[in-house]
């Protein structure tokens, strides 16, 4: 996550795209247009100049990831059919919509309720998703 890079490497000045773009292995023109629409929601402010690049708007802690994620308009949305009519096969819906519909709400109000400084130093395992008798056979969604 270009964030999480930026929120990482920036210590005392700006850090350039170039060097997120190559630690992380995205293309240049992606980052540009991603920062665009994260500059335009107050995530990150950019300097000019010879020391150039990108800032974090807020200090990482008040970052939400759900924040960043609404700001590049990254849905987490888990079916194929979208609200407003369109249904998972043609004009209906499917018979799991309303479990994958679900879990989409859970991931995204996991996401709200983490900081961009948690990803960095390790998310609190109260926000975590807890294993337990109903989630026997499911570890692995844990891990």
């Amino acid at each position: 996550m270009a964030m999480a890079d930026l929120a990482k490497h920036e210590v005392d000045t700006a850090v350039p795209l170039s060097q997120i773009a190559e630690r992380q292995q995205l293309s240049l023109s992606y980052l540009e247009q991603i920062f665009l629409r994260l500059r335009r929601a107050g995530l990150v402010e950019s300097a000019r100049g010879r020391t150039g690049g990108y800032r974090l708007g807020r200090p990482a802690n008040e970052i939400k990831v759900g924040e960043i994620m609404a700001a590049v308009e990254e849905e987490t949305r888990m079916t194929r059919c979208m609200d407003g009519g369109i249904g998972c096969l043609g004009e209906e819906r499917c018979l799991t919509h309303n479990l994958w519909k679900g879990l989409g709400g859970h991931i995204a109000a996991f996401l709200w309720n983490v900081t961009l400084a948690e990803v960095l130093s390790g998310i609190p395992s109260d926000k975590l998703a807890r294993g337990g008798a109903d989630a026997r056979g499911i570890a692995w969604a844990a891990e």
